[in-house]
Parts: structure tokens; sequence; C-alpha cells
């Protein structure tokens, strides 16, 4: 009885660990896509990522 008692215990810890992890890993993810959001509003940024998604969809006119 004893064993079943613990076995439950760390069984609900597991999850409630795992559920901690998948939290900050989620976080975390969100936190990077903001950052790049950020980053791709400055024109700088913005020209680069238009040039590099126009280059492969019209190659004849980038000269090569």
């Amino acid at each position: 009885m004893v064993f079943l008692a613990i076995a439950s215990v760390m069984y609900v810890c597991g999850f409630v660990f795992l559920y901690g992890v998948v939290r900050i890993a989620v976080r975390h993810g969100v936190e990077d896509v903001d950052r790049r959001r950020q980053q791709a509003t400055q024109p700088s940024e913005r020209a680069r990522l238009l040039e590099r998604g126009l280059a492969p969809e019209r190659a004849f006119l980038t000269g090569n």
C-alpha cells in the first residue's frame, strides 16, 4: 500500500514537472518570435528579408 502511494505521488509530480518544462519552452519560443518580429520591423532588416524572399522566385532578375 505504501508503494502504491509513493508511486502515485511520483506519477503526479512527474506530470507537474513536465507541465512546467513545456510551459517554460513555450514562453521562450514566444519571446523569440516577438524579438524576431521587432527586428523584422527595422527598415534594413525588412529590406533584406524581402530581397531574400523574392530572389529565388524571380531568379532571372537577379543577374545570375
